[in-house]
């Protein structure tokens, strides 16, 4: 399944929101650490309704201690979801234990994170001229699915 990974996600409702999409895709969820709530945030778990028992959720303290376990695990690639993104979404071509990382609201991802990436893996979702972004919970749903939709939505219903 694909790894969703949110660094310092500041919004208590987007971050459950995504713990459901995780609960109800398979999905895995990564925290990148400062988060800015606590998990036991009455928002997050009215967001997140009562799926997180369901979703695989794990906690890093920093974007480096999660690459280095995901290169001591040998997952697939790296995408990073930005509105600097240098290719559509959709264009990627998604497998089975990729990562989608996303930046905090309010900032989004660091740029010296973007530029360590290859171009090619940072996505965008077209929008409007003058926009200034998605929702994350919403951003993280779109790209999951379209991700789930290349690789056949496998042991889903």
């Amino acid at each position: 399944m694909f790894n969703i990974v949110l660094y310092q996600p500041e919004i208590p409702p987007n971050t459950g929101n995504i713990i459901r999409l995780c609960a109800n895709t398979g999905c895995y969820l990564h925290l990148i650490e400062p988060l800015g709530f606590e998990l036991d945030d009455k928002k997050l778990r009215r967001a997140g309704l009562d799926y997180h028992e369901w979703a695989d959720v794990q906690i890093h303290t920093s974007l480096d201690a999660f690459t280095a376990k995901l290169g001591n695990s040998g997952s697939g690639n790296v995408y990073a979801l930005t509105t600097r993104g240098q290719r559509n979404y959709y264009e990627a071509r998604y497998l089975a234990g990729d990562s989608l990382i996303f930046g905090p609201e309010t900032r989004g991802l660091p740029q010296e994170y973007l530029d360590s990436l290859a171009p090619l893996n940072t996505l965008r979702l077209p929008m409007l001229k003058n926009s200034r972004s998605l929702n994350l919970s919403n951003t993280a749903a779109i790209v999951v699915y379209e991700a789930l939709r290349q690789t056949g939505f496998k042991g889903m219903g």
